[in-house]
């Protein structure tokens, strides 16, 4: 059977049949603070987060000297922190990866290049985002390695609005 699937599988997985929901939403307004738990968040088109670190032309981020269009907003799996509890022993809180939107049920590793819906708000997913060492130091945690190639996404905001905890994620096709 494995020698059936086409090159383009992922691909066609990436484009089909996934609906995903927003399951919690964070933000904080300068690095090294606490994420804090929100139940919505407003997205700005080509700017980010109203009142996240990143926020074009507002920048108190971590990663502030090194300016990044495609990371307006970033996105992870709860199917990670899952995955990291039963692979690792690490349990890792929603507010703890330092991502903005955690998300269920979304192949995140998939949509790079592609864009996508979370509630009203368009994306497009830039590139996958490079775990740190930095959120070992503020979470006293070792989740650097297992969180390779699993540490979410970072995305372009290309049409703003409003973005709620239960929100639909769907594919932008």
């Amino acid at each position: 059977m494995l020698d059936t699937i086409s090159a383009g599988s992922a691909q066609n997985a990436a484009q089909l049949g996934w609906t995903g929901v927003v399951r919690f939403l964070h933000l904080t307004p300068r690095a090294f603070l606490p994420m804090r738990a929100t139940e919505s968040i407003n997205l700005v088109a080509g700017r980010g987060i109203e009142g996240d670190r990143y926020m074009i032309g507002n920048e108190e981020g971590f990663y502030s000297h090194k300016p990044e269009e495609g990371r307006q907003v970033t996105l992870f799996e709860l199917e990670t922190l899952v995955a990291l509890k039963r692979d690792a022993g690490i349990e890792l809180g929603a507010e703890e990866h330092r991502r903005n939107v955690t998300v269920e049920g979304v192949p995140l590793n998939h949509l790079v290049g592609r864009k996508f819906w979370l509630g009203e708000t368009l994306l497009e997913a830039t590139r996958l985002s490079i775990p740190c060492r930095h959120i070992e130091e503020i979470t006293g945690k070792a989740i650097f390695d297992p969180l390779i190639n699993r540490s979410g996404l970072n995305c372009k905001i290309l049409q703003g609005g409003i973005v709620k905890v239960g929100d639909t994620v769907r594919n932008a096709a």
